[in-house]
């Protein structure tokens, strides 16, 4: 090891979320509930958790109590879109709730345990990704919804069973894999009815970079909140293990970072992506530190990758702030803008600095940086 990744000279956690409290002390500006917003709130948690500096809780306190009436309504969600995005925002107020034990808290979190009670299904018993998908499974919504609801079972219910989650862990990995490449495709589309799906098995067209960062994600998260006895557990944990492989089979060799679109590095346009490759090495660094990966090679390309993620993607103002660069500003399918998941759409989109699919996981990345050496 070369480097003391945990000296405080070189917390780019703390850094990271000093700078947000001071540049964005609201949040979100747009009055929206939004993912992203929790994503990165997750991060901030995580330092709060390793820091106890009581001003990071109070950010997220802010954020939430802007957001949430006393009886649990919540301005911007509505269920009944039953979009899973909408979902991921619980998993850092569930954690508010047991610091704080606000009802409040507690109504909301009931509120999207029972959309995805309600939440529709494909054929194969898959979570919609939103009610104006349907029969489309996206990886994205694996990460939204589904480890808020192993959460939610593991706090909530007695002797819970955690058929279902593991089922759309274990089921979307089956219908998403490419046997070739051994990585999966953004999205499936169950009914094949969509312009963007394939006719045979209903993948979208590409890899895209983020939906991969959100999958391992994913299932890095999940598997700590499922006992350790049951067989889903240790097959997801397999799943991630072979998905994290694939990924680094995949890898810029040079920076041990990843493209846009992640299996296809040489071709004209595509570039070297900020989130999806700071999402992945958060989810090697966590998975070294949970023991999820054995393999000692790991720990060597997991130090590459974040000393190259910091030349790469980082920047610090003349304020001193902390900027997260080359994030693709957007990624889906579908929709008004007819979006039809071929290379040139994901080269499309803006690629922005400091849009919270960015910063949230460089902070979560940074602070296992920092738990973990």
């Amino acid at each position: 090891m070369t480097k003391e990744y945990g000296n405080p000279a070189d917390d780019w956690a703390v850094r990271t979320v000093e700078t947000l409290l001071k540049r964005e002390p609201e949040v979100n500006l747009k009055g929206k509930w939004e993912y992203e917003d929790g994503l990165m709130l997750d991060g901030v948690m995580s330092v709060y958790e390793r820091t106890h500096n009581k001003s990071y809780l109070d950010y997220i306190k802010h954020y939430f109590d802007t957001y949430i009436s006393e009886n649990g309504a919540v301005k911007g969600y509505d269920p009944s879109l039953f979009r899973l995005d909408d979902i991921n925002n619980g998993k850092v107020l569930l954690k508010l709730y047991k610091l704080t034990n606000d009802k409040k808290y507690k109504r909301v979190l009931d509120r999207q345990f029972q959309q995805l009670q309600n939440q529709p299904r494909t054929a194969s018993s898959l979570f919609w990704h939103k009610k104006s998908y349907p029969n489309q499974v996206w990886l994205d919504g694996i990460y939204m919804g589904d480890v808020f609801y192993a959460e939610y079972l593991e706090n909530f219910q007695d002797n819970p069973s955690y058929d279902d989650v593991i089922h759309q862990f274990l089921k979307s990995y089956e219908i998403a894999i490419d046997e070739e490449t051994k990585l999966c495709y953004h999205a499936v589309d169950e009914s094949r009815k969509m312009y963007w799906s394939n006719k045979e098995n209903g993948h979208s067209p590409h890899f895209w970079l983020r939906s991969l960062g959100w999958y391992v994600m994913a299932m890095t998260d999940v598997i700590e909140h499922l006992p350790e006895d049951n067989t889903g557990r240790e097959q997801i944990l397999q799943n991630l293990n072979k998905l994290l492989t694939a990924l680094r089979n995949v890898a810029d060799p040079s920076t041990n970072l990843w493209y846009q679109i992640p299996d296809e590095g040489n071709r004209p346009m595509n570039y070297l992506e900020s989130s999806g490759s700071l999402m992945i090495l958060n989810a090697i660094a966590k998975s070294l530190r949970m023991g999820y990966l054995n393999d000692d090679s790991w720990q060597e390309f997991l130090v590459s990758g974040w000393e190259n993620a910091l030349k790469q993607f980082i920047s610090i103002t003349n304020e001193g702030f902390v900027n997260v660069n080359k994030i693709a500003h957007v990624g889906g399918l579908g929709g008004p803008n007819h979006r039809d998941g071929s290379f040139a759409y994901y080269m499309s989109e803006p690629i922005v600095a400091n849009d919270h699919k960015g910063t949230g996981p460089f902070i979560m990345l940074a602070n296992e940086m920092q738990l973990y050496y």
